[in-house]
């Protein structure tokens, strides 16, 4: 097979013969049904997210219950109300300061593992299209000169 590096990075190569993320060295003709997914959101911000969630409920439920929705002010029903927009405003600032991952998939030997994950999208995207290009290389027997490197190229004449 091919050993030309189709991508290379501190701790990520691929070539056309092997796919190699830091420990782990998988043959690219052994890959397949490659798919990409998004992994999940940052725990710390799900957990602000329930929390935040549960409390707000819990005092809407406490004041239901016991009449004091009744007695509020105009001012501590919009309190409220900016209250209850926590949770989204949590939702999105975790989102947007922590993303979910991007992960690459595939079955390897008859298993679907996590071939590589990585939360920079560029990054992501280089190492998919370089994976894809190997395969490719793979099925096809190898890089070689392009078949028209020794034809003529026409050119249209000038006017």
């Amino acid at each position: 097979m091919n050993s030309v590096a189709l991508y290379q990075r501190p701790g990520i190569s691929i070539t056309g013969s092997w796919f190699v993320v830091g420990a782990r060295r998988y043959s690219v003709s052994e890959l397949s049904q490659l798919h990409t997914a998004r992994g999940p959101h940052d725990p710390l911000t799900v957990r602000a997210v329930a929390v935040t969630g549960v409390l707000l409920a819990g005092i809407g439920v406490a004041l239901g219950y016991t009449g004091g929705l009744y007695h509020l002010t105009a001012a501590a029903y919009l309190t409220l109300g900016v209250a209850a927009l926590v949770p989204v405003l949590l939702a999105i600032i975790g989102h947007r300061w922590r993303p979910p991952a991007y992960e690459l998939w595939g079955n390897y030997r008859g298993m679907t593992m996590l071939l590589f994950s990585s939360d920079q999208e560029r990054e992501f995207g280089q190492v998919t299209r370089a994976l894809l290009r190997a395969r490719e290389v793979a099925r096809l027997g190898g890089l070689g000169e392009p078949l028209v490197s020794t034809a003529d190229i026409w050119y249209p004449k000038p006017r």
